[in-house]
């Protein structure tokens, strides 16, 4: 197969619900010869197979068939631009057949391939009989499950372009592979070249999330200029795997060095093993340099041979949920929230139990406005508050008299209590993550295209071994010797953090490199973990990446259960680095901060 000398991907959607102007943006201005999209999360899926239960023509991303390809088919075909979306959820074929549908409207031929066999769910019953447990916490498999799906690789998707495809829509694959499969597409790479597939999983990784490494979610927010109309990202690959990232021009939004080194940090572990079916990544010798406006060039990952194992996602209902609002103003108003929530559980609690129905499961307070995710270190002084009660139970008539009696508070608790935000509450189901390893010789993948199903070979021998990595890199450590003063963490560096099922990363670099030795002495695990005692971490890990000046902290069981299973209102860990970065940090007078 000819292979290009360079190929440019957009990538449109970092998540199911993403803007619909990253799509058109990337097809006007972009230059671009794939568009990728990213709309799964393990939460996405059990909606999705909620959706298929009740419709056997549902379960998909609806619209990226009826909004973002109706509106784009003929720009598409006119540009020759080809996609790549794992829109299809957990019914992809019924994807294919609605996007069929549209370009038959239009009179556009289109080759459309589907990658299938992650889904698992027709295998749960052997699953639970064989006594799979889950991956983290060794709990029995779930008796009911709503979706049961493998994170397939880029292999497949990589076939169904060589097959000839103009689109290719997947069910479960991990976020980085609808790009990585773009790059073994276009330039020939094979599954045994690890440093080019690394690079290309690092290209996919620093994308997938849209817009979130061209100034979104940025520390330095007020330097990143028109949001509403923010770039998504243009990345610009070689066939030895490196690459560049940048924007269309004309957009918003900032492509720095920093900007693009944060995102590498969302989401990790330890990043001397970043593990996706296709390769082992090595991360911490990866760099970063400013090739001009907007346009940054990164290169150093290296790979190691994949597991011999899949990764399974299983979701499942395990009660209920309900949360509800209530904004109070005045006079200690923090103080007030609290008691009005205490009395609320209280009083429920009573009528749950003389009514004989079963009790709360999990409760929790939180008052936005008076810093309740900086625990000990929050200087709450706000007089206007929005109380938060979340409460969890096995039965949906527990909270729907929560529901019911939340409300009476506006006139029997609190001075100032003014507003019962969104109306009565609904009760609605805790869907919680199980995960599993699988090996891969057990799951069958092929590709579906022209109504032909092919058999799609994936080396399933594996061939990773922690053993081989080598031992965990360290930044140089100073003490001070010199007088200090104390400045905030967020004068010395940049951070960005996210979720790992119920673990929190916070991935901190190095503004300048003088001041890396005094970050590395300081921010110990002991000392983050001290940090976040409000939040309880079992574990605090840190893994340096000298590459770049970074390192990454992953907090264990600091998230409430993680996702859709927490009370918290930060469930996701989006604002973990916010916390962080408000630590006071001694430096040394002589050491000069820009």
């Amino acid at each position: 197969m000819a292979t290009r000398d360079r190929v440019r991907i957009g990538s449109a959607s970092g998540f199911w619900g993403d803007t619909a102007i990253a799509a058109p943006q990337l097809v006007e201005g972009g230059n671009v010869d794939f568009l990728v999209f990213d709309y799964l999360a393990e939460v996405t899926m059990s909606i999705m197979a909620a959706q298929r239960a009740k419709n056997p023509l549902a379960g998909f991303a609806t619209d990226f068939v009826e909004i973002t390809m109706r509106q784009l088919l003929p720009a598409l075909q006119e540009k020759g631009i080809r996609v790549v979306a794992n829109a299809g959820g957990v019914n992809p074929i019924a994807c294919r057949d609605a996007l069929q549908r549209v370009a038959d409207e239009h009179e556009i031929p289109l080759r459309i391939g589907v990658v299938l066999g992650d889904d698992l769910q027709d295998r749960a019953d052997a699953l639970r009989a064989s006594g799979v447990t889950e991956l983290y916490s060794g709990e029995p498999f779930p008796e009911r499950v709503a979706s049961v799906n493998a994170y397939l690789g880029a292999i497949p998707i990589a076939r169904a372009l060589d097959a000839g495809c103009d689109v290719v829509i997947t069910g479960r694959c991990v976020d980085s592979a609808v790009t990585l499969g773009v790059l073994m597409h276009a330039f020939g790479w094979g599954p045994e070249e690890h440093d080019k597939l690394a690079q290309g999983t690092l290209a996919g990784h620093l994308v997938e999330c849209g817009a979130q490494c061209t100034g979104g979610l940025f520390t330095d927010w007020e330097s990143v200029p028109d949001w509403e109309n923010i770039g998504f990202p243009v990345l610009e690959a070689s066939p030895d795997g490196s690459f560049t990232i940048e924007k269309p021009p004309g957009t918003g939004g900032l492509v720095s060095v920093a900007s693009v080194a944060e995102q590498l940090l969302y989401e990790i572990g330890d990043p001397r093993s970043y593990f996706v079916p296709d390769v082992t990544c090595d991360f911490t010798g990866v760099r970063f340099e400013q090739l001009g406006s907007d346009r940054v060039r990164v290169s150093g990952a290296r790979g190691r041979p994949p597991t011999d194992t899949y990764k399974v996602s299983l979701t499942f209902a395990d009660g209920y949920r309900n949360t509800a609002f209530l904004t109070i103003g005045g006079e200690r108003a923090a103080e007030k929230a609290r008691r009005t929530g205490h009395a609320i559980l209280a009083r429920t609690s009573r009528m749950i139990d003389m009514m004989g129905l079963p009790p709360y499961t999990e409760s929790r307070i939180e008052v936005l406005g008076a810093e309740d995710m900086f625990g000990g270190n929050a200087n709450p002084v706000s007089r206007e508050v929005v109380l938060k009660i979340a409460v969890k139970a096995p039965s949906r008539a527990s909270l729907s008299l929560f529901a019911r009696e939340f409300a009476p508070a506006g006139t029997s608790m609190a001075p100032g209590t003014c507003g019962l935000v969104g109306g009565r509450p609904t009760p609605t189901p805790v869907i919680r993550l199980f995960s599993f390893l699988l090996p891969k010789r057990e799951i069958a993948v092929e590709i579906d295209v022209d109504g032909e199903r092919r058999t799609v070979t994936v080396p399933a021998d594996g061939g990773f071994d922690a053993g081989d990595l080598p031992p965990a890199l360290s930044h140089p450590s100073a003490e001070p010797d010199s007088p200090t003063r104390e400045v905030p963490l967020i004068r010395l560096a940049w951070a960005r953090s996210g979720d790992k099922g119920n673990k929190a990363n916070i991935g901190v670099i190095a503004r300048d490199p003088a001041y890396l030795p005094w970050l590395s002495e300081w921010l110990t695990p002991k000392r983050v973990a001290a940090h976040f005692a409000h939040r309880a971490p079992s574990l605090v890990e840190r893994f340096d990446l000298p590459g770049f000046g970074a390192m990454n902290f992953l907090l264990h069981d600091a998230l409430g259960g993680g996702g859709m299973a927490s009370l918290h209102t930060d469930n996701l860990a989006k604002a973990y680095a916010q916390v962080l970065l408000t630590m006071r940090v001694p430096v040394p007078d002589s050491v000069e901060i820009r």
